[in-house]
């Protein structure tokens, strides 16, 4: 059974919209934000440390196979933009003048940026192994949704689960 968004987090909330224009999600997961914190979540998943690049890449993949089967089911291509200085929010503005403000999906955007990530370790002094602060880079996809009353929400995450790529 699933519980309506609004029940859920009643308490929380302090009004409700009848109409979203959209919404963006957006947060951390603070419990594996940083590399004490995923080195204690892979021991508690019973992953081996070593073996986290494999267990990112296998999370990244499931991401990506379900952007890839939302944009199939909707009928459209998922676009790559390579440059950071083109503003998705005006990729977005052309695919609606060029489509309408119909109800359901309209595009999926794919990304690379910088962000913090994860290497394995073991400090060969205190034999211990545990995942370090490492820099690399994160694909990520923009859901975009119509801007119409009752539409498909816009949807931002960026997560960074990851090997080194």
């Amino acid at each position: 059974m699933t519980i309506a968004l609004v029940d859920r987090y009643d308490e929380r909330i302090g009004g409700v919209l009848s109409c979203y224009d959209r919404v963006v999600i957006t947060g951390t997961l603070p419990t594996v934000c940083y590399a004490e914190g995923m080195t204690r979540f892979l021991y508690a998943s019973h992953v081996r440390i070593f073996d986290y690049p494999d267990f990112a890449m296998q999370l990244r993949d499931r991401v990506r196979e379900r952007a890839a089967s939302l944009a199939r089911e909707a009928g459209i291509a998922i676009e790559h933009i390579a440059k950071s200085h083109v503003r998705k929010e005006a990729v977005v503005t052309k695919v609606l003048e060029a489509r309408g403000d119909h109800p359901g999906l309209v595009h999926v955007i794919s990304a690379m940026e910088a962000c913090d990530a994860y290497q394995p370790w073991h400090d060969k002094q205190t034999h211990k192994t545990y995942v370090r602060p490492d820099s690399g880079k994160v694909a990520y996809c923009v859901v975009p949704g119509s801007p119409k009353c009752g539409s498909h929400p816009l949807l931002s995450p960026a997560m960074g689960l990851q090997g080194k790529y």
